[in-house]
């Protein structure tokens, strides 16, 4: 399990942070000079080098976002051009997208953290350049929640790209673009012009999550053991009754795909913080603040708890707790994980989204006054991310064009690269990785130099 460092703190990881964006500033530069757009998004590395895959174009907004987070961590003003320039080149189709489930990770990326940049004033107030941003996100707030398998009884959720019967806990972090919306003002219009809330479409989806993609060890099947998640649930549509647990990109139903319990950990982490950010008249007549944030409190704390009983010493865990390799590690748990064994890989991407989490929560947490909690899931956070801003995680080859080492794409596909004369995948960089490593060091940053609060809302 998880050794926590109680005594780092954010200012302590300053110089990790100065050399990950250094490193950063050439990977960005690299990668937009080789990339050819016509190829489609990158998405992961092989032998060092980003290539695509053709599943969805979900991380398109991540290659921009890194340009922006880059110039929000540095200030070095090409990034910002570079950032800017293809938002607006190229992800109008990402708004207006209605097969994916992925707007959060894409619009929030780009054109949210646009908007965030001018509300925080780091670039000039332009109106109209603002509210072509506010469009962008409103459009995507709808497309998004009109996505949506309805089980009666105002219960519901967004489906996934596997169609109306699937719910895939990534899907939670999605809903920061139907937060923003609703912030400004925006509404989902259905038939007969029924004004639909996209902060109550937020707040249903995160309940099925947590009803049917998070376990509590509350006997729900043999496999109950609180904190788990399955990666995604599958439906009845004719009824809208549950059917089971199901995996995409993990090894089973019943083991946990640790970048899908990332996903949840961050995604509840962050919600809580808009929620309780939100005036208690707007969720009244949802049940009321303090029920709605205690049951994303319950939520977040179950599953980062998982998270360090079933991570290796050093915060980076293998890709899937029940992967059937993993016996052949021995007690691997209570040492550093291995990123080049011959048996199961880890995934770096996984630690540092939830390294995100555990901060959020913590800090979430320490400032209600719960306790020793908030401490542990903030330092727990910050033990992460310093193991994944150094090496053998850091990617510190110019000749890379990944940033994070050692990130797992899809491993029941067979899609992540394994280099000649050895049995996994290692070495690899991903898209998504590259990118919430990049937020999760400007979290860090602004929270060492007491600079405004990192976070996708508005505030």
């Amino acid at each position: 399990m998880l050794q926590i460092n109680t005594h780092i703190e954010p200012k302590s990881l300053l110089p990790k942070i100065a050399r990950l964006f250094d490193l950063s500033a050439q990977k960005i530069i690299e990668l937009q000079k080789q990339w050819d757009p016509q190829q489609g998004a990158p998405v992961f590395t092989a032998r060092g080098i980003y290539t695509c895959r053709g599943w969805t174009e979900w991380t398109r907004g991540f290659q921009f976002g890194s340009a922006i987070l880059q110039f929000d961590a540095t200030g070095d003003q090409q990034f910002f051009e570079m950032g800017r320039a293809g938002t607006v080149d190229s992800m109008a189709v990402q708004v207006s997208h209605v097969g994916v489930h992925d707007h959060g990770f894409n619009n929030i990326s780009t054109y949210g953290n646009l908007h965030r940049l001018m509300r925080e004033r780091k670039i000039p107030e332009n109106e109209w350049e603002r509210r072509f941003y506010e469009l962008a996100i409103k459009a995507s707030g709808a497309v998004q929640a009109s996505r949506w398998t309805d089980l009666g009884n105002d219960q519901g959720y967004i489906y996934s790209f596997n169609g109306p019967h699937s719910l895939f806990a990534d899907t939670i972090r999605t809903l920061r673009v139907l937060a923003v919306a609703h912030q400004l003002g925006h509404v989902l219009m259905g038939e007969r012009d029924r004004k639909i809330s996209l902060l109550q479409r937020l707040l249903q989806h995160a309940e099925a999550t947590a009803r049917f993609n998070v376990y509590f060890g509350e006997g729900r099947d043999a496999f109950d053991v609180r904190g788990r998640v399955a990666h995604e649930s599958i439906f009845n549509l004719t009824d809208g009754s549950y059917r089971c647990p199901n995996t995409q990109q993990g090894y089973s139903p019943f083991s946990t795909w640790t970048r899908g319990l990332a996903w949840i950990l961050c995604g509840y982490a962050e919600e809580l913080e808009f929620l309780s950010f939100l005036p208690e008249g707007e969720l009244a007549v949802y049940g009321g603040k303090q029920k709605i944030c205690e049951a994303f409190q319950n939520v977040a704390g179950a599953v980062a708890d998982f998270y360090l009983a079933n991570t290796p010493t050093d915060g980076i865990p293998y890709w899937d707790t029940g992967a059937p390799g993993l016996v052949m590690l021995g007690d691997y748990l209570n040492r550093p994980a291995d990123p080049f064994n011959d048996f199961e890989p880890v995934d770096s991407s996984a630690a540092v989204i939830a390294a995100q989490g555990l901060i959020r929560l913590g800090g979430y947490l320490k400032r209600q006054k719960s306790g020793d909690a908030g401490a542990r899931y903030f330092h727990a956070g910050l033990t992460v991310a310093a193991s994944v801003f150094a090496e053998p995680y850091l990617s510190v080859n110019p000749k890379h064009q990944g940033l994070i080492l050692h990130s797992v794409y899809h491993r029941p596909n067979g899609w992540d690269y394994v280099p000649p004369g050895k049995k996994i995948p290692f070495g690899e960089s991903s898209m998504w990785g590259d990118y919430h490593a990049r937020e999760l060091a400007l979290l860090i940053e602004r929270l060492a130099r007491d600079e405004p609060y990192y976070c996708f809302y508005i505030t």
